[in-house]
């Protein structure tokens, strides 16, 4: 087994802003040696390494994925967003890293839990529960959930967040960025300026655990009459700003549905598809982190849960009605005026069209062609991907046509991709033009 395979383990989060600085400071010193060692083995067999192949380096794989889960936090949530939201425009390699840390991350050893827990609850928190398991049953980006019983019988799923994370949110986006940067991983035509202002501001969001709990319950309301969901219920008493109590709700991991049946599949998928439209133009209120994780499956009843609110957020009405008039126009196959209004909306950067038009009016007849077919959409056929990669490519290619949409839609528009990702993995096949169109006309 390799380090990257090795399942979660036990190690303290450094809380300190000295502590995390030393994390990024050894990564960098590790990267720079491995180049050092990796250079000198090819020069000595007579080979004239290039710059990636010294720093994408096996070694360096393992020093980049192992160190960001150890910090966990901004590090990590970084990494995963950059993973998701340009896993088309990253080297394959740096996008394989990224990935990686979507299911990777370390438990607080007991004592450390202990200790945030005494600080949250008291010293005698253990008296709150018939049973506490110490073992954690999930660990993410900024916090690890356990398992407990009440003295009533109640089974709760306890989150609690990593000491010292909130307060490095804006240090450890930056040290990511600036590592990323300095050895040469990230692209240097790719700004992801906005995208460290949009993490942020998210992380910001997700370290406060008693809004999520306010957004989770929104969602249980805004649910309650869609009995193929299932959203965790809140208990007030147990949440603070650094812990989330919520009931437990049992699950397996939505990408198991991948072995079920296809009409399950395509049942199952139809719901998220209609629940992402119901976010985005009725509640205005939507889950923006599309991480896998976040959604878990009841063989027994047939129901999706919904994990993880802290990325939830208002939908403001400029950006529903701008999206509510791109796809008005998709489905009527008006491609000018789905041109018109992605430009409208600041999706695209006007010079594109003016210097690219035939590649911009390729890149989406593909899109609407694959809108507008009478049949179920295939997800698990994603033969057009490459096409309007292909197609697009010269636009990427122009520092005249770069333009990155507002910070807003970035988190809209993350959403809608995760989705799109997971219908693939499911290789769902829905009628997503029916169920737009319906929830377009309910919300007139």
């Amino acid at each position: 087994m390799s380090d990257d395979d090795k399942p979660s383990r036990h190690r303290s989060v450094p809380s300190s802003r000295i502590g995390r600085l030393g994390g990024f400071t050894l990564l960098a010193g590790g990267v720079a040696g491995g180049m050092l060692s990796e250079g000198a083995r090819r020069l000595a067999s007579g080979e004239r390494p290039s710059m990636d192949q010294l720093l994408l380096t096996p070694g360096n794989v393992r020093r980049l994925t192992d160190r960001l889960a150890h910090l966990r936090g901004a590090a990590m949530k970084l990494g995963q967003m950059i993973s998701m939201d340009a896993g088309d425009v990253l080297p394959p390699e740096l996008s394989d890293i990224l990935s990686r840390l979507r299911d990777r991350a370390d438990f607080m050893p007991p004592r450390q839990l202990d200790k945030v827990l005494q600080q949250e609850w008291g010293k005698d928190w253990r008296r709150k529960f018939r049973r506490f398991e110490p073992r954690p049953i999930a660990a993410a980006s900024i916090g690890q959930v356990h398992r407990a019983l009440t003295p009533d019988g109640r089974t709760l799923a306890i989150k609690v967040q990593y000491p010292g994370v909130a307060q490095s949110i804006g240090s450890d986006v930056d040290n990511v960025a600036t590592l990323l940067k300095l050895t040469g991983l990230l692209p240097p035509e790719l700004d992801i300026a906005p995208l460290l202002v949009a993490a942020k501001e998210q992380l910001h969001e997700e370290a406060d655990y008693e809004r999520e709990g306010q957004m989770m319950t929104r969602f249980g309301e805004l649910l309650a009459d869609q009995p193929q969901f299932v959203v965790p219920a809140l208990d007030t008493d147990l949440t603070t700003p650094r812990i989330l109590a919520m009931s437990y709700e049992e699950g397996s991991p939505i990408e198991a549905l991948a072995d079920a049946e296809q009409g399950i599949r395509d049942e199952v998928f139809a719901h998220l598809v209609e629940l992402v439209a119901r976010e985005l133009f009725e509640a205005q209120l939507m889950q923006t982190d599309p991480n896998f994780a976040n959604y878990r499956w009841q063989a027994s009843t047939g129901r999706i849960v919904l994990l993880d609110f802290g990325a939830a957020r208002e939908v403001s009405d400029t950006i529903s009605q701008d999206y509510r008039r791109l796809l008005t126009a998709g489905l009527a196959e008006d491609r000018e005026a789905v041109l018109d209004a992605a430009i409208d909306a600041a999706f695209v950067n006007p010079k594109a069209l003016d210097r690219h038009p035939q590649a911009m009016r390729k890149a989406v007849d593909i899109a609407v062609t694959q809108m507008a077919r009478p049949e179920p959409l295939d997800f698990g056929d994603r033969a057009f991907v490459p096409e309007i990669r292909e197609t697009v490519m010269p636009i990427a290619r122009d520092r005249e046509s770069w333009h990155l949409p507002p910070a807003e839609t970035l988190f809209v528009q993350r959403k809608v991709s995760g989705t799109a990702l997971l219908g693939a993995r499911l290789k769902a096949r829905v009628d997503v033009r029916g169920i737009v169109q319906r929830v377009l006309e309910k919300t007139r």
